[in-house]
């Protein structure tokens, strides 16, 4: 592994997705993409050349990336030139490769983004991928996949990977990824991620964008892009220091370099790493629910971002998360009671149950329903009365710090409660992640 020591970080332990297996693979471990995109707005055209290192976990005499049917204009493995062919989203590299001998490979291609559809029935449900917009601009929403519309990808939330996107743009535009931003040289925008990342948590936004930078806590580097339409929301987005030392004060330091908000064409809202993607339409549910919005997404930086699932299966370990921050940070703002914020969970939680199933067996078609985020926060309240407000707190700050940069299960996250707090909550847990009834409120700790 020596000639590719400055990826080590981006090493994981890929696992074969029991929710969507058709997405991303375990043969693969991308330790490093280094992206370098063109956007034409007046042709609708990507050009990029995407440069992967690789480690095989397995001995093999081709190996497939997600990808769709862009026009390949050249592929190369440690420079030598390869065939490479997209069918049915893939892309076959017939090139055999050694397990844990790490390589290079470095794919051309250019074409016109293609978004896939999104296996939900939510009410904010839309297309998946890298989105072009009436005014040619770009964006994307990509959960649970949907990275691979604009560049070979390991699909799949279990490899995460260090990042470097550069953007290239018309004079006049502006290109926002996830990640550091690292400068303008000319009209091409950088940004690095030293810190690995899941797929579906990278971005891309293009568009002629105004920006406003800030300073967080501890002098945190913040960077706001919006356009005209986006200005109702910057009063909000301006507040976002405060939102930050509120959440660091519940979870513990922020956990990457940078941070900030770029505003889209969307339904909805996504934790992108560093560089939060929100939609505009979410400004039509009014300004407090806005902020709710922007303090659920920064909330998974700590929980989703800087502690992944290892698959899908277990949604409910982002989404119960923020989704209880969001919850706490609300009633703390409207002065609730722990019985107002009681009897609401319950309440939802049952209802939630009876038409989506527990959070800890979600559907193929039925992806992050409400279930997985209110049942999810709903266990944690639980927990959090069984323990006490200062022990739970302090767990979630270990659990966010100790487990920093990794891919999580529910078994790993079990194992973590037991040894912290030295009492055995599994058969808590497992009644409120696969119980179709709301879990009664008697249930805490096991007895030894």
């Amino acid at each position: 592994m020596d000639t590719y020591a400055a990826w080590k970080d981006g090493q994981s332990t890929p696992v074969s997705d029991p929710i969507y297996p058709k997405r991303g693979t375990d043969a693969l471990d991308v330790l490093h993409y280094d992206l370098a995109l063109d956007w034409s707005p007046s042709k609708r055209v990507l050009t990029g050349k995407a440069t992967l290192q690789i480690r095989p976990t397995k001995d093999a005499q081709s190996f497939s990336l997600d990808l769709v049917p862009y026009t390949i204009d050249s592929v190369t493995v440690d420079d030598a030139p390869a065939t490479g062919e997209v069918t049915k989203e893939k892309l076959t590299v017939a090139t055999p490769v050694t397990k844990d001998k790490p390589f290079t490979l470095v794919v051309a291609y250019h074409g016109k983004p293609k978004t896939v559809p999104m296996p939900s029935k939510r009410g904010d449900s839309e297309p998946l991928g890298l989105t072009v917009d009436k005014a040619g601009g770009l964006w994307t929403m990509q959960e649970p996949y949907g990275a691979f519309t604009w560049y070979p990808a390991n699909d799949q939330p279990s490899d995460e990977a260090l990042y470097d996107i550069a953007v290239t743009v018309p004079k006049g535009w502006s290109g926002i990824a996830s990640g550091t931003p690292k400068g303008q040289d000319g009209n091409t925008f950088r940004y690095q991620s030293t810190d690995p990342v899941a797929s579906y948590l990278t971005t891309l936004a293009v568009g002629k964008y105004k920006k406003v930078t800030a300073k967080g806590p501890h002098g945190l580097p913040l960077t706001y892009w919006y356009r005209p339409s986006d200005k109702r929301a910057l009063p909000i987005l301006k507040k976002s220091p405060k939102y930050l030392t509120w959440l660091e004060k519940k979870f513990g330091p922020y956990p990457f370099p940078s941070g900030g908000v770029v505003m889209v064409e969307s339904e909805s809202g996504m934790e992108t790493q560093q560089m939060v993607t929100l939609g505009s339409a979410v400004l039509s549910f009014g300004a407090d629910q806005f902020e709710l919005d922007v303090v659920h997404e920064y909330a998974h930086q700590w929980f989703g971002d800087a502690v992944t699932p290892a698959d899908w299966q277990d949604l409910w370990l982002n989404e119960g998360w923020a989704e209880y921050a969001q919850l706490v940070y609300q009633k703390e703002t409207a002065h609730a009671t722990d019985a107002d914020l009681d009897a609401w969970l319950r309440q939802s939680d049952a209802a939630l149950r009876k038409q989506y199933g527990p959070p800890g067996h979600p559907k193929p078609s039925e992806f992050a329903m409400s279930n997985v985020y209110i049942c999810g926060a709903a266990m944690l309240r639980q927990l959090q009365s069984a323990i006490g407000d200062k022990k739970f707190f302090a767990l979630a700050r270990a659990w966010a710090q100790e487990h920093k940069n990794t891919q999580q299960t529910r078994e790993s996250f079990t194992e973590f409660v037991n040894k912290f707090t030295g009492k055995d909550f599994t058969k808590l847990i497992d009644a409120w992640l696969d119980s179709r009834t709301t879990p009664p409120k008697s249930l805490k700790e096991s007895k030894a």
